[in-house]
């Protein structure tokens, strides 16, 4: 089977040189070796030297030269959109806060659906479309935690410098640290 062993970013490359396309979903793009079956039935073998997050508009470039476009496949999504750039910036604050995965447009933000984010989203002011589009979060710091989901943010500290009003659901109260129903796997909070 053949493989390919580069990504081409998107925009790097010479889009007359496409020879297939591939749709994926977000939880699909992220891919170290996998058999795949792009849309004009090009069979091969995606074998790269370590897992790397596919993005819409990338080239896997093929032994023979070839290249298979990737595309971002529409899925269920919540779209954000506040009153203005303060106010988004603070919803996007609290979505960070949380480490959710999220696309940071001009003026909206994109997420997977998830009803408790998306009533705190209502609450805090801001509105909420369900859509179907592509999704393509920011990498950011933890870009390999995030594509795989798992929250698991090890070996770092953040610090929560907010109140207990402020609606991020965490106990702030700090009287018992442990036993807060947020498992933080390895962070340091301020006391």
């Amino acid at each position: 089977m053949i493989r390919a062993t580069e990504v081409l970013p998107s925009g790097q490359w010479n889009r007359g040189t496409e020879a297939d396309s591939i749709e994926l979903p977000h939880d699909g793009r992220h891919r170290r070796r996998i058999a795949m079956r792009g849309a004009k039935d090009t069979v091969f073998l995606l074998d790269l030297t370590e897992a790397t997050m596919l993005h819409d508009g990338d080239g896997l470039k093929l032994e023979d030269g070839r290249i298979v476009r990737v595309i971002a496949a529409s899925e269920p999504i919540a779209e954000i959109t506040a009153s203005d750039p303060h106010h988004l910036a603070r919803i996007a604050w609290h979505l960070g806060n949380r480490h959710v995965p999220a696309q940071i447009l001009a003026d909206r933000i994109r997420i997977g659906r998830d009803h408790v984010l998306e009533e705190l989203m209502v609450k805090l002011g801001a509105k909420v479309a369900r859509i179907e589009a592509p999704f393509d979060p920011e990498g950011g710091a933890y870009a390999e935690e995030t594509a795989h989901a798992h929250g698991h943010h090890q070996g770092h500290s953040h610090d929560h410098e907010h109140g207990p009003d402020c609606g991020c659901g965490h106990d702030h109260s700090h009287d018992h640290h442990h036993d807060h129903g947020h498992h933080h796997h390895g962070h340091a909070h301020k006391r």
